[in-house]
């Protein structure tokens, strides 16, 4: 009998796991299912461009599996029990229950609605392909002079802003911030960030927080309107309740707690990478929701996965946040490193190199999923017992 690895999402976090356990671990000995919604691959750093009507192609997992040995199974995770060590899924390849021996658990997360009425049912995102589509059709409705409102200054809040106007210099976008924009940011680069919002045309309304959305305005705190045709929100993530709802130990973000090897804290079997996972980085303090996290944090879980499935010891992988790259339209960007604290350091690339760098990055990100067996070893690594179904993965 194989020992059961199940991976629960194929975004950057899951589709790196699932290949990396696929080029490493004998496929006489496991037996590796993805399961995912969708049959492409979504890279959410483009879903801005995707939102704007830029061509952006996705590639189909069973493209990117094909040869791997990975099973693909696309299908919505609907619930998780980890005393059956089960998943429960319904979607195009059908309806029921998954065994498993380990668990991956790489779901994401979603746009974080924060309980302001209105916003989910009339606010566009770009959190996800489906929602990201819904947009594109909108505001391809836009004529001249429409009005586009951008409702947090994140990250997700700065690039979906800067490439609005970029792409679109015909209609009106406005950001909301609660705070300052860039307020983050080293001097330099806040300046950086500020000149390319004058060029690009864009009004910014800070210290400003949004209470209510209707279908054509946003309601303000101090109880004015902010008009618009389109109301994007991008004020944060939030992480999907299963994870809460199934017994795995949660903080009250919802994101599974794990330890230093990316292993839940409740259940042995489980590990969870990306944005679900509640990880300490190595200043102490929980990593951001981001796709650098996510990269440090599959390649933790893999590592520690396939060390303990092979007897070996258990390495650590860097959990260090080093910086922020920050998108502004196809031409201009900011890399805003940090220092241990996550405190912005003085020094800060911007402009067309740094654009030509977060390019890079992406097409890099893209290789690696597209390429999930490259580097693969002439012998793979087996498991150090037979596989049985108490679960090889619960051993220290």
């Amino acid at each position: 009998m194989k020992h059961r690895i199940v991976v629960l999402g194929a975004g950057y976090a899951g589709a790196f796991a699932a290949g990396n356990l696929a080029r490493r671990l004998s496929p006489a000995d496991t037996e590796i299912t993805v399961v995912n919604a969708v049959p492409d691959f979504v890279e959410r750093m483009r879903l801005h461009q995707v939102a704007i009507g830029q061509d952006v192609a996705f590639r189909k997992l069973a493209d990117v599996f094909a040869g791997t040995g990975v099973q693909l199974r696309l299908a919505r995770v609907t619930s998780v029990d980890p005393e059956r060590r089960t998943v429960a899924a319904s979607g195009e390849d059908g309806d029921g229950e998954l065994a498993y021996d380990t668990l991956l658990y790489a779901l994401g997360s979603s746009v974080a609605h924060h309980d302001v009425p209105g916003v989910a049912e009339y606010a566009f995102d770009v959190t996800g392909r489906s929602s990201a589509l819904r947009l594109r059709d909108r505001l391809a409705g836009l004529s001249e002079g429409g009005t586009v409102l951008v409702v947090g200054e994140g990250l997700t809040g700065i690039e979906t802003t800067t490439e609005f106007a970029e792409s679109r210099p015909d209609l009106s976008v406005t950001l909301v911030a609660r705070g300052e924009l860039g307020a983050w940011l080293a001097p330099k680069a806040r300046r950086h960030l500020r000149d390319a919002f004058d060029r690009l045309g864009i009004t910014v309304n800070e210290h400003t927080a949004i209470e209510a959305v209707e279908p054509t305005r946003a309601l303000v705190a101090d109880g004015t309107s902010m008009p618009a045709d389109v109301i994007v929100w991008s004020a944060g993530f939030a992480v999907h309740p299963i994870a809460a709802a199934s017994g795995l130990e949660v903080a009250e973000t919802g994101q599974i707690v794990v330890d230093r090897t990316m292993r839940s804290v409740s259940h042995p079997d489980v590990y969870a990478a990306g944005d679900c996972a509640y990880a300490i980085g190595e200043n102490g303090r929980p990593l951001p929701m981001s796709c650098a996290s996510a990269g440090f944090t599959n390649m933790q879980a893999t590592a520690a996965i396939i060390a303990r499935l092979t007897g070996s010891a258990v390495p650590t992988t860097g959990l260090k946040y080093h910086g922020n790259h920050i998108s502004l339209g196809r031409r201009d960007a900011i890399f805003q490193m940090v220092d241990g604290n996550v405190r912005s350091k003085s020094w800060y690339l911007g402009g067309r190199t740094a654009a030509r760098l977060k390019s890079g990055v992406l097409k890099g990100a893209g290789w690696g999923i597209a390429h999930p067996t490259f580097g693969m070893p002439k012998r793979k690594r087996r498991l150090a017992t037979a596989p049985d179904r108490a679960g090889a993965s619960a051993a220290a």
